[in-house]
């Protein structure tokens, strides 16, 4: 099997020295996840991944990143590449990647429905060759680099995930990129508390543009509020063409029907003239726009959209984004709609949306709050009360946030409010009876996976 880098790509990526010569299978940043073989990088997070180089070696390291001294770790002997700085090791080591591969490559992102796109790419672009996609949601200043060193060197298609919290993230991280095509996914509140505006939210979302490989191509909402701002920025950069999609009548990709229910999504989309029609069993309208979006980044790819499109007959919402599940309650069983990686007003109300198509004996929404709205939260929040009523039989909340969205419905919808997931998961648990369906979400910083956790702890 080819290394995915040898001792000397490893030295002209980074500048940095390594005493010895070694063969690089994968690339690690955590030492529980670390497999031999792998080169293992010493970030710095909320503890110095220095710590841990001696454990990672001694698991099978094949070499370790590192910035300064390594206790028990020998310099001598011990496989270390020395670099200036672990973070920009990382970076260089990305770009190199980027550098020589072949690939055909779209970066996405988008105030919500970037994973989602990025794993119906996964698909799409698996059907017509090899594909490399970030495995999570690592779409950050360590995510995409990391992504990018990882790209095996036989990699035909990819698809990298950006995100932002604040401005000016973007843009070096599609710069390091360099996609033939750029997709934002849609513009919303997402943020909104670092950025002060949806305008402001859409300019950074634009700012992917920036990163085109020359004669690239930018995928747009058409249906989006935003998009006459996203194409103008998109304009003014250059790109080699504006590809729409979405409802719209002037869509390039124009999404012809959508229907969806408990079984699954059905949609007929067409696609620069050219008809698909597909059923995926991920339920909820939200992913018929993601399955455009990505039929749109794959026509703009140059891939061959019917021989890929029948693929996303495999696509179902991950663990935290949606997933369904049956789970043991007291005299039987109820489903649970775990939603709780992450949370911001579009998803809510799509997720919440999800939950009124599932049949059930009451549908249960446990909401936690929406984090980095600032000044907008609390009228965001309460601004989700018409959808959660026409939604949920009973709506649980935690967070100081989220109190605001429990006052505003009337009495018999309220089924509790709590500080915090901890507190609230033993109400939600004991008020589950069979025939439920419950959907659980929330910002990460929200901590819902705890509730999940609680309600599934008796089930394998």
């Amino acid at each position: 099997m080819t290394a995915l880098w040898t001792s000397a790509e490893l030295r002209a990526a980074t500048a940095g020295t390594l005493a010895v010569e070694v063969a690089v299978s994968g690339i690690a940043i955590d030492s529980r996840a670390m497999q031999p073989g792998d080169l293992f990088i010493a970030l710095r997070d909320a503890r110095d991944g220095h710590e841990f180089v001696p454990a990672a070696l001694a698991a099978g390291a094949a070499a370790a990143m590192v910035d300064h001294a390594v206790p028990g770790a020998a310099p001598l002997h011990a496989p270390l590449l020395h670099v200036a700085d672990t973070l920009a090791g990382l970076t260089a080591l990305g770009a190199a990647g980027r550098a020589r591969s072949k690939a055909r490559v779209a970066a996405i992102t988008g105030s919500v429905g970037k994973t989602g796109t990025k794993e119906m790419l996964r698909l799409l672009l698996g059907a017509l060759g090899p594909v490399h996609v970030p495995v999570a949601s690592y779409n950050n200043h360590w995510g995409v680099p990391l992504t990018l060193a990882r790209m095996p060197r036989e990699t035909a298609w990819a698809a990298i995930e950006i995100g932002m919290n604040n401005p000016g993230e973007i843009a070096p991280l599609a710069a390091l990129a360099r996609p033939h095509v750029a997709a934002i996914t849609m513009v919303g509140e997402a943020h909104v508390g670092h950025l002060g505006s949806v305008a402001a939210i859409a300019d950074e979302k634009a700012s992917i543009v920036t990163g085109l490989l020359p004669g690239g191509i930018a995928v747009l909402p058409r249906d989006n509020a935003s998009y006459a701002r996203l194409a103008a920025a998109a304009v003014a950069a250059g790109v080699g063409r504006v590809l729409g999609f979405g409802r719209h009548a002037a869509a390039e990709v124009r999404l012809l029907q959508a229907a969806t229910g408990p079984d699954g999504t059905r949609i007929e989309v067409d696609v620069l003239g050219q008809r698909i029609a597909l059923t995926m069993p991920a339920v909820g309208l939200h992913h018929a726009d993601n399955a455009a979006c990505a039929l749109a980044v794959v026509a703009a790819l140059g891939g061959d959209v019917a021989r890929a499109a029948p693929a996303l007959a495999g696509y179902a919402p991950g663990a935290g984004r949606g997933a369904a599940q049956t789970i043991a309650v007291p005299g039987g069983e109820a489903l649970l709609l775990d939603d709780s990686y992450n949370g911001q007003p579009p998803a809510m109300r799509a997720a919440l949306r999800n939950l009124a198509l599932r049949p059930a004996r009451r549908r249960l929404a446990v909401l936690g709050d929406m984090r980095e709205l600032g000044a907008y939260s609390a009228g965001l929040h309460r601004g989700l009360a018409a959808d959660a009523i026409a939604a949920a039989d009973l709506v649980f909340c935690c967070g100081p946030e989220m109190q605001h969205l429990y006052a505003a419905l009337p009495v018999d919808k309220q089924g509790a409010l709590a500080a915090d997931s901890t507190s609230l998961a033993p109400l939600v648990k004991a008020a589950l009876r069979p025939g439920d369906a419950v959907l659980v979400k929330g910002s990460l910083g929200s901590r819902m996976a705890v509730i999940i956790r609680a309600l599934t702890e008796t089930n394998p």
